[in-house]
């Protein structure tokens, strides 16, 4: 992930959501996941390709 963040320059912002129950209860059977402008994109792996797809996408 911080190999197409430095390619692409996007913000990544990791959330830890110990803690917190909302959180727990919304994403703990999905961890890891991604979402790019509030859009799950990924769930438990992360291909590259799609993700400097999905980057792109939502830039322009």
């Amino acid at each position: 992930m911080s190999a197409a963040r430095d390619e692409l320059g996007f913000e990544l912002r990791e959330v830890a959501i110990d803690g917190d129950a909302a959180l727990e209860v919304e994403y703990r059977e999905w961890i890891p996941v991604v979402e790019i402008d509030g859009r799950r994109r990924f769930v438990y792996h992360v291909h590259p390709d799609a993700l400097r797809r999905a980057v792109t996408e939502a830039a322009s």
